[in-house]
């Protein structure tokens, strides 16, 4: 936001600079407030500048909640030397209050403060004054009391006086000192020290400057400051729409702006705090002491040699590690990087300002010095003039379906402005009066925007959608796989009625099917990620239907070695599928058909099998109970025999079936799988 500094000092070189090395003769110099950035992302550039004389000192207030902006952003520009910045640190009062004998950083209270002194000497009153060395402090029960049968507590004061060993109630002591100066002056600096930060919230920054000839200097920072807010106007009653827009400025601060120069930059540039203003301590480990003790008995094991890549490997991890610290010091540092670029101007719009390119951002600087004082708001307008709009109605695609709806009133806007608007409220004005309230997102230059700001209640709109049979587009066989590919017809009909007697133009916004191609109608006005806006006429006092037409691709995939024979039969002669591919199904079909016989040859010549082996085993069971000797046993030897044969031929038989289900199965297979279609 400023032209190349002569020299920058970022604050990071201060920081091994501190206050006892500032040049007593310094003089404190004001830095009047001469611009200031105001970002959308809650944050403010304040640069300060103007001539100092030799040794300069500048003292700069914040806010506690401040410093960490500035100790990150602070930047210097002062051709005369190299500046150095002190301040007090975060824990000051604690660390001040810990350094002296008595210690109140903690809030202690008379208890804490006398064991905290032990064997320091004090002079009480209980009422009598007694005299002596603290011992300690100790807590006693004294009782049961209260409603709810509470033991009581208190504490005792114990002191070794020249008369023995004293012990007295804290209740008792209506006085006290310390007899030690030193502890009194102590606890004099403590209170003080308490007092006079409990009235200070802010920090002084302490930049010294030195030098011995006359300059000019210049400091800046960034730091939080309120967002800044637009709000907007706009009259479509006029012949042309004019539009308005307006800044609203708030000076949060406790410093006056007088005559500043100010710019309102919009965009999203990253911003955070880092906590650069507490102190950090890094934890160290615990080593023990290098004590000579008992050494610990071991053994080695024999070696062969040493790898000579262990020695480059530690010498390469040293170079990594030391590049990496580079890298880290590198990474750090700040860069500064302001371009500028005149934004077009547009003869039909008038600006109280400049419109200019800030990197990547947009920034409006007020054309005349801004006086706000502290605590205080402004309204500072940003440009005013003619814009293109438009009206129109517009059905949301989000609403249209399930009911009746009234179409929403809106505006379609482009920026003819000549700048990039930030996001904002608009108020609406059309035939003389108030219309509605509008929002609008960040626009860009000769953008189009629609904006709402209600709904036409002399319209209204249904949509009933309908979803159309799959038809076969393709049929594909592949390496045994066949894919159909279909294709769905979603519809959608819209019907508008415009029952007052003026014609409108009206938007239909449908919402995009995934994966789909437009039918009809074959243009549209524009398209979004999700939804397609068509744009139409409505009559006056007139009823008309507007439909919509996608198709969506179907895809399915099937493994012809694992249907089901008679879904394998059903693809062969649906009508639906290719003449080519309903023959070479057919095919399949038949030698599906012969593996499916043979295994059924198969399976019963087996089942077969397994009841002639049933019934030896009954006849086996029945020649053991009557034995082989008897007449009846020796018809049960003779049908055993017959048994035998018919199972040996049946083995032979299915050994045969077995073959020819191989032979069929590995015929049908690899017809399948060379199947290109």
């Amino acid at each position: 936001m400023k032209k190349s500094l002569a020299v920058i000092c970022f604050l990071f070189l201060a920081g091994v600079i501190f206050a006892q090395n500032t040049d007593a003769s310094s003089s404190n110099t004001e830095l009047p407030l001469r611009r200031i950035g105001l970002f959308s992302s809650g944050v403010g550039y304040f640069e300060h500048s103007g001539p100092v004389q030799g040794n300069a000192r500048i003292n700069l207030s914040f806010e506690m909640s401040a410093v960490n902006d500035v100790l990150k952003s602070l930047v210097i520009n002062d051709p005369g030397g190299a500046p150095s910045i002190s301040y007090s640190a975060e824990d000051t009062l604690e660390r001040a209050l810990q350094s002296l004998n008595i210690d109140l950083s903690h809030n202690p209270g008379v208890a804490e403060l006398f064991a905290a002194q032990r064997g320091s000497e004090i002079e009480v009153f209980a009422p009598n004054s007694i005299s002596g060395r603290i011992l300690g402090v100790e807590t006693r029960p004294t009782g049961v009391g209260g409603p709810f049968g509470v033991t009581q507590m208190e504490s005792f004061l114990s002191l070794n006086t020249s008369e023995g060993i004293r012990v007295i109630a804290l209740s008792n002591i209506a006085s006290f000192r310390f007899t030690d100066p030193a502890l009194t002056a102590d606890l004099q600096r403590a209170l003080d020290l308490i007092a006079a930060n409990r009235t200070v919230r802010n920090r002084i920054l302490s930049v010294n400057l030195p030098g011995t000839a006359n300059r000019s200097v210049a400091l800046s920072y960034v730091i939080a400051a309120p967002v800044w807010k637009v709000s907007y106007r706009l009259d479509l009653g006029q012949r042309q729409p004019l539009f308005q827009g307006w800044a609203i400025i708030d000076n949060a601060s406790d410093m006056d702006w007088n005559n500043v120069e100010l710019s309102l930059i919009a965009g999203r540039p990253v911003s955070f705090i880092q906590q650069l203003y507490p102190l950090y301590f890094n934890a160290r480990s615990t080593l023990p002491l290098a004590i000579a003790g008992s050494a610990m008995a071991r053994t080695y094991d024999s070696g062969f040699g040493r790898d000579q890549s262990i020695g480059a490997h530690l010498d390469m991890e040293m170079a990594v590690a030391e590049e990496m610290a580079v890298l880290g010091y590198m990474r750090d540092a700040p860069q500064a990087v302001r371009q500028a670029a005149p934004a077009p101007s547009v003869s039909a719009v008038q600006t109280a300002g400049t419109a200019n390119t800030v990197g990547d951002q947009f920034a409006f600087t007020v054309r005349n010095p801004v006086t706000i004082n502290r605590r205080q708001s402004a309204m500072i307008p940003m440009v005013s003039g003619t814009i293109t709009a438009a009206k129109t109605l517009v059905i949301p695609g989000n609403r249209a379906l399930g009911g009746t709806i009234h179409p929403d009133l809106t505006a379609e806007l482009t920026n003819t402005t000549g700048m990039k608007l930030p996001a904002g409220p608009i108020t609406v004005f059309d035939g003389g009066t108030y219309a509605g309230d509008a929002l609008i997102e960040f626009f860009g230059e000769n953008d189009k925007r629609l904006i709402k700001y209600g709904e036409d209640l002399s319209v209204t709109a249904t949509a009933a959608h309908s979803t159309g049979a799959r038809t076969v587009n393709t049929v594909t066989i592949t390496g045994g796989v066949m894919t159909i590919n279909r294709r769905q017809i979603h519809e959608r009909n819209y019907t508008v009625r415009n029952t007052s007697s003026e014609a409108k133009r009206l938007i239909i916004e449908h919402p995009v099917t995934a994966n789909s191609t437009l039918i009809e109608p074959r243009q549209f006005l524009e398209r979004t990620d999700s939804l397609y806006r068509f744009e139409t006429s409505l009559p006056a006092n007139r009823e008309i239907n507007f439909t919509v037409r996608e198709e969506v691709p179907l895809s399915e995939r099937i493994t012809l070695g694992q249907l089901r024979p008679e879904n394998l039969l059903s693809y062969s002669t649906s009508q639906e599928i290719p003449a080519n591919v309903r023959t070479a199904l057919a095919r399949a079909v038949e030698l599906r058909q012969r593996a499916d016989a043979a295994r059924l040859t198969q399976n019963e010549l087996e089942a077969n099998r397994t009841r002639l082996i049933g019934e030896q085993d009954r006849i086996r069971q029945n020649l053991n109970a009557v034995g082989t000797g008897s007449e009846l046993g020796t018809e049960y030897l003779r049908r055993m025999s017959v048994l035998d044969s018919d199972i040996d031929r049946l083995n032979r038989e299915i050994e045969q079936a077995v073959i020819q289900v191989r032979n069929a199965q590995r015929e049908l297979d690899d017809y399948i799988a060379g199947l290109r279609l």
